[in-house]
């Protein structure tokens, strides 16, 4: 199983993390992120194309040795300074307040402890930064939640501890953030694993 998790996982979901759809979504999401950013569950780097020249430099932290190796090309190609750091996301050893901006794409599906991490972002965020986020998580549709339910359990095994029904603005808000811009819709693939949070917060 480690062979799988640690190895050939991270690898199919750098492929399925490039999707064209998927980049859309991350280029919305991402448009206004400026300053000093903290991304959590950095993966492969699929996000770094999408920064615009208001970010002055990126930590990235993901646990992946794998995924590490994998971004080197994308990291190359930044134009602003990327530190990776192997960490997993409840485990943030940064100072109060050190980011104007934290990212979360398709991340807290997966984190074992996603409220800590959350809360994480929170302190390293500035008073006045911002979290961007765009994840997948529970259905509003009843009918797609008990299949997201059902479902869960496979998904978690085969897709590194993923969750399809985490409710991320719940999560969120119950963080200590105050959202301030959030789209709840199906994107492309099965209605169980499509329904997407886009948004932004601020700490409370």
């Amino acid at each position: 199983m480690a062979l799988y998790t640690d190895h050939i996982l991270p690898r199919i979901l750098n492929w399925a993390m490039g999707t064209s759809f998927i980049a859309e979504e991350r280029k919305k999401a991402l448009v206004d992120v400026s300053g000093r950013v903290l991304e959590v569950g950095f993966g492969s780097g699929h996000n770094l194309p999408f920064y615009s020249s208001k970010v002055q430099s990126v930590v990235a932290i993901d646990p992946s040795a794998v995924s590490a190796k994998l971004a080197r090309k994308r990291i190359l190609m930044a134009s602003f300074p990327v530190d990776y750091m192997r960490l997993e996301g409840e485990k943030i050893f940064a100072p109060d307040g050190s980011f104007d901006s934290v990212v979360s794409t398709f991340t807290l599906c997966t984190i074992p402890d996603v409220t800590a991490a959350l809360r994480q972002l929170r302190r390293v965020l500035k008073p006045n930064g911002t979290f961007y986020f765009l994840e997948h998580g529970q259905s509003s549709d009843a009918a797609v939640l008990r299949r997201q339910n059902r479902l869960n359990r496979f998904q978690k095994r085969v897709c590194g501890g993923c969750n399809l029904n985490r409710d991320i603005e719940l999560l969120i808000r119950d963080a200590g953030f105050e959202i301030t811009a959030m789209e709840k819709y199906y994107g492309k693939g099965p209605k169980f694993a499509a329904f997407l949070y886009r948004g932004s917060a601020h700490p409370r």
